[in-house]
């Protein structure tokens, strides 16, 4: 196993560099090795801060490693705000176009990251690593290292000479794991924006076992994000004298309820589209087959059986709602009192959050179990409007970055993200990573987060296309 630190990335882009731009022929300006590694750095740098909610969040210490690097590469110092908002912080970086009649593109991002602790990780989270050419550490999918990419390649592009017409913002918020509260902040800022791209989202696959890529995503719309308290309460007492209504058996029972309930399935234009079209790079045959028949009728029983069992695809056959966190008693020796559970939902486009816990109460069928909406920071925004130039655009940079083989899907987001603040404000937003994963390798949010280098040089190549197309 090679490991490699910071002071051997040059050498290491490099030789990835080789292997992933032989293939693809580019008229546009192509990455450098410099260039490469410098993004990479940028990106090893920012996964080392702990940008986690709560004591010792170092959201504000992203923020100032990507404002030095800005400011070191020709942005003023007042182009670049760092506003602290509480325990974590935003930043926006102006680079002002040639012609202030234009709405500005906006470049979104977050700093924050999931709590990551070192008893669980095979390596520390936050001492970012490189092994084999695969890069771990908590913000290596999301999204330190896609935020990175993009900043580094507007400095390239800056220091290459161009001079866009249209003004660029680069939008950082730092709680879009959590309350979103500075997601909401900065779309209100920027609500002049003539169109935001975030780099939270979309993204490409590759063939399982290889860096092949198949197919490249772009989101249009995402679900709703929702989070339900379920609460049971009773008068407790002492352990030696148990009671029929025990508050944890009680809760027990009501989640057993929920684990197997399934809302009903349902399909729009996008997820239609998507498992039409990315039924043909499926390697699983009879997984192929429940794409296309569910497409065709999203009421087949047998197709939304498989679908429903792939973690991957089960987001876009409807409403899910899991228990993710749970708490109950407040003494080894007592009857508990309260026990309660969080019930995390991503609502399929078109349903209230009161609906959906309409839904919830009457899964649990018990009258003692209360369910309340406990939301933080999410909304629900319509559905952004399709815009001929970025899909043109989008498709000329992934193309120029990966081959004009990589076939191009629209999406929709079984996750939030920030663009739901721009779209709630009639701004339209679309999350278009130029990363690929592995499906066998998606780590967000979870164990060992990693990514692979060969990422790196088709990434720049990608925003090289992208921003200026968008901004001439």
């Amino acid at each position: 196993m090679t490991r490699i630190r910071p002071t051997r990335l040059l050498a290491t882009v490099a030789t990835l560099g080789a292997i992933t731009l032989a293939p693809v022929a580019r008229a546009q300006t192509v990455p450098t090795d410099a260039e490469a590694a410098q993004a990479l750095d940028l990106a090893m740098k920012e996964i080392a801060i702990r940008s986690v909610q709560g004591e010792g969040n170092r959201t504000g210490d992203v923020a100032a490693v990507i404002k030095a690097r800005l400011v070191a590469s020709g942005w003023a110092p007042g182009d670049v705000v760092i506003t602290p908002r509480g325990q974590t912080a935003t930043l926006v970086a102006t680079w002002t176009g040639t012609d202030p009649k234009l709405k500005p593109l906006v470049l979104s991002g977050h700093m924050d990251v999931v709590e990551a602790k070192r008893a669980d990780w095979v390596r520390d989270p936050f001492g970012p690593v490189i092994e084999d050419g695969v890069l771990y550490g908590r913000g290596a999918t999301d999204m330190k290292f896609d935020g990175a990419l993009m900043v580094s390649a507007l400095i390239d592009l800056r220091a290459h000479g161009y001079k866009p017409h249209r003004t660029i913002v680069v939008a950082f918020s730092g709680d879009e794991e959590t309350v979103m509260a500075t997601s909401d902040a900065l779309a209100h800022e920027l609500k002049n924006a003539d169109l935001v791209i975030n780099a939270d989202g979309g993204g490409g696959t590759f063939a399982d076992g290889t860096d092949k890529p198949l197919y490249w995503l772009w989101d249009g719309d995402e679900k709703a994000y929702a989070d339900y308290q379920l609460e049971v309460t009773n008068p407790g007492g002492h352990s030696s004298e148990p009671r029929p209504d025990n508050a944890i058996v009680q809760l027990a029972q009501a989640l057993v309820k929920l684990g197997v309930y399934q809302f009903p399935a349902e399909q729009n234009v996008l997820t239609k589209g998507w498992f039409e079209r990315a039924a043909a790079f499926e390697a699983d045959p009879a997984k192929a087959a429940a794409m296309r028949a569910f497409a065709a009728n999203p009421h087949d029983t047998a197709a939304l059986a498989i679908l429903r069992a792939d973690p991957e695809m089960v987001g876009r056959t409807g409403t899910t709602c899991v228990a993710t966190m749970l708490s109950g008693g407040h003494a080894l020796n007592a009857l508990p009192q309260r026990a309660t559970a969080n019930i995390n939902c991503r609502i399929f486009p078109g349903h209230t959050r009161a609906e959906i816990m309409a839904q919830l109460q009457a899964a649990v069928g018990a009258d003692v179990v209360h369910v309340t909406d406990v939301t933080e920071g999410s909304i629900t925004p319509p559905v952004t409007p399709l815009r001929a130039d970025f899909v043109a655009a989008a498709e000329k940079a992934i193309h120029a970055a990966w081959g004009k083989q990589i076939a191009v899907i629209p999406n929709q987001a079984s996750g939030g993200s920030d663009s739901m603040f721009y779209r709630a404000l009639g701004i339209p937003a679309y999350n278009a990573s130029p990363v690929f994963t592995r499906t066998d390798e998606q780590f967000s949010h979870g164990l060992n987060e990693r990514v692979r280098l060969v990422n790196v040089k088709p990434a720049l190549t990608y925003y090289f296309t992208l921003i200026p197309e968008l901004t001439r």
